[in-house]
C-alpha cells in the first residue's frame, strides 16, 4: 500500500492566520478569497454536479484471438507520438489478457461516454467499442448495463451505443463554432479507472489538422489533463455544456503532458444525429487528392499567401473532373467560404450529402473562376488505390541531387500514366535539392514547372531555367497518389 505522509506544521494557504500582538492582546486575522475566486469556484463545482451524472464508464471486452493484443485496440500507437489512450505503457493495466479459454484470449478496454438522451443514447469515440463483442457501461452510482452498439464512424472517430434504462440524466450541448483560445474547460471521464474524474484547463487551439489521428480532423486542442480511460468522455465549458469529446493526446510518456485533443461538439453531433437516424454517416466527395499549400508552392504558382487546397490529382469519371477541375488548380472558396487548407476543404465537402450542388472558386494560371460541381457519394470504390511504382536502371541528375530513369511501359499502366511520361526516382542524395525538397526513392516526376517530365536530358534543361525565376515545383506520383512539391534555389 502506498504510504502518504504530511508535515504537521502544514498550514493552507488560503486559511493561513496571521497574528498581530498589541501588547497583550494576540488578534488573529484569517484572509478571505475574493469573491471573484469563491464565484469561479462555485462554478466548478455546479460544472461538477450537472456533468457528473451523465458522465459514464464504458469496458469493452473482445474475445478470441484473432486480433492481437495491442493491435486494433490501439488506432493511434503507431502514430507516435499521437496515442489513442489505451495505445500507452500505463493504459496496460486496464487491458488484460485472461487465461485462454474456448476461444482464446480475452481483452478488455476501459473509456467514457455520456449520456445524450434519457432513454440510455450514450456518445463516445468509435476506438473505444468498435469490433468489440461486449461492452458494459456503469452509471454513476455503479449501475451497469450491457451496451449495444447503435452505429460507429471511424472516419470521424464518433459512436453511439445504447443501454436498456429509462429516466436518466442527459447532457446538454453546446456551440463549439464559438469556442474562443483561453476559454476555461473541464475534462469529465474515467482515467486509469478513476470514476467521475474532473480535471479543469483551457482551449489551448482551435482548428487542429493534419494530426494524422482520424480521417476528418478539426480538433480543439486543451491542456485540461487527460489520461488512458479519459477517451470519450465530455469535455465542456464553464456553463456545463458539452463542446467537445476528448479523444488523444500527445505524449512521449505515455500519460498527460499537457496536450490534448478533442472533437468538436458540432461536429459529434452531425455524425451522432446520422448514426441514430440511418447506423452510418454519408459523405459528399469531389474525386479530387488535394494537399496544403507551401511558400514555395504558393511561390511556384503565382500565389500571394499559403491559404486554399492545392488539387494533385482528379479521379477519372469524378465529380471534380467532369466539370474540368484539374491537377494544378487551387481551390480558394467552397460555397463562398474561404479554404485555409486541404483538411477544411475535406471536412466542408464531407459534411455536404451526395447530389448536393456546390460552388468551386478556383485559381489556376494567375486567374480566377467560380464552377459548381456536384459531389457525389464517398464510398470505398470511390477511394481505391493505384499500385505503388517500381523500376530499375537510371542516369543522373547531378542539379538536384537525384538519379533518374524513364518509367517503363509496362509500369506506367500499372500506375496509371500515360506512356512515355514520367522518370522514376532512384536515388537520393540526402544533401541535394531534391531530398530538401522532400523527393524519396520510388516517386515518379510527372511535371517541373507544369511541363511534362519524359527525358532527364530535357528534365535538367528545365531545372536550369527554374533557377532564373529561382523556385521549382514538381508533380510526383507517389504510391497510391499525385501530389506537388516545391522549394526554392539559390
Amino acid at each position: 500500500m502506498t504510504q502518504f505522509s504530511f508535515r504537521k506544521n502544514f498550514i493552507p494557504t488560503m486559511a493561513l492566520a496571521i497574528f498581530l500582538p498589541f501588547g497583550n492582546l494576540v488578534t488573529a486575522v484569517k484572509a478571505e478569497a475574493p469573491p471573484v475566486l469563491k464565484q469561479l469556484d462555485e462554478a466548478y463545482v455546479q460544472v461538477a454536479e450537472k456533468v457528473t451524472p451523465a458522465a459514464v464508464k464504458i469496458s469493452s471486452t473482445k474475445k478470441g484471438g484473432s486480433v492481437p493484443m495491442g493491435e486494433g485496440l490501439e488506432p493511434f500507437f503507431k502514430n507516435f507520438p499521437f496515442h489513442e489512450f489505451f495505445g500507452d505503457e500505463f493504459g496496460k493495466q486496464f487491458r488484460e489478457q485472461q487465461p485462454r479459454r474456448q476461444g482464446g484470449p480475452m481483452q478488455v478496454a476501459m473509456g467514457s461516454g455520456f449520456i445524450v438522451s434519457p432513454d440510455g443514447m450514450i456518445l463516445t469515440n468509435a476506438h473505444v467499442v468498435k469490433d468489440m463483442d461486449e461492452i458494459k457501461v456503469t452509471l454513476a452510482g455503479n449501475r451497469s448495463y450491457t451496451a449495444k452498439v447503435i452505429g460507429v464512424d471511424p472516419d470521424s472517430d464518433i459512436a453511439v451505443i445504447k443501454i436498456p434504462a429509462t429516466g436518466l440524466p442527459a447532457v446538454t450541448f453546446g456551440d463549439s463554432s464559438r469556442l474562443r483560445v483561453g476559454e476555461i474547460v473541464l475534462a469529465v471521464g474515467n482515467p486509469f479507472g478513476f470514476n467521475g474524474t474532473v480535471t479543469r484547463g483551457i482551449v489551448s487551439a482551435t482548428g487542429r489538422t493534419n494530426v494524422g489521428i482520424i480521417g476528418y480532423e478539426d480538433f480543439i486542442q486543451t491542456n485540461a489533463p487527460i489520461n488512458p480511460g479519459n477517451s470519450g468522455g465530455p469535455l465542456v465549458n464553464i456553463q456545463g455544456q458539452v463542446i467537445g469529446i476528448t479523444t488523444a493526446i500527445a505524449t512521449r510518456s505515455g500519460g498527460y503532458q499537457g496536450i490534448g485533443f478533442a472533437i468538436p461538439s458540432n461536429s459529434a453531433k452531425m455524425v451522432m444525429d446520422e448514426l441514430i437516424k440511418q447506423g452510418k454517416v454519408t459523405r459528399g466527395l469531389l474525386g479530387v487528392n488535394i494537399q496544403d499549400l507551401n511558400e514555395s508552392l504558393a511561390k511556384s504558382f503565382g500565389l500571394p499567401d499559403t491559404n486554399g487546397a492545392l488539387v494533385a490529382q482528379v479521379v477519372g469519371g469524378s465529380p471534380a473532373g467532369k466539370v474540368g477541375i484539374k491537377a494544378g488548380d487551387v481551390i480558394l472558396k467552397f460555397n463562398g467560404k474561404p479554404v485555409t487548407g486541404a483538411s477544411e476543404l475535406k471536412n466542408l465537402v464531407g459534411q455536404e450529402k451526395p447530389g448536393t450542388v456546390t460552388n468551386l472558386t478556383v485559381y489556376r494560371d494567375k486567374k480566377t473562376f467560380d464552377v459548381d460541381v456536384t459531389v457525389s457519394e464517398r464510398t470505398a470504390e470511390a477511394l481505391a488505390e493505384a499500385k505503388t511504382p517500381t523500376g530499375s536502371g537510371g542516369a543522373a541528375s547531378s542539379d538536384l541531387g537525384v538519379t533518374l530513369e524513364k518509367v517503363p511501359a509496362a509500369e506506367s499502366e500499372k500506375m496509371g500514366i500515360k506512356e512515355g511520361v514520367g522518370l522514376a526516382v532512384k536515388q537520393v542524395n540526402p544533401d541535394g535539392v531534391g531530398s530538401r525538397m522532400g523527393l524519396h526513392e520510388g516517386d515518379v516526376i510527372l511535371e517541373i514547372d507544369g511541363k511534362t517530365a519524359s527525358d532527364v536530358a530535357a528534365f535538367n534543361q528545365e531545372v536550369t531555367e527554374a533557377k532564373k525565376n529561382k523556385v521549382i515545383r514538381l508533380k510526383i506520383h507517389r504510391g497510391s497518389a499525385t501530389i506537388f512539391l516545391a522549394t526554392t534555389l539559390d
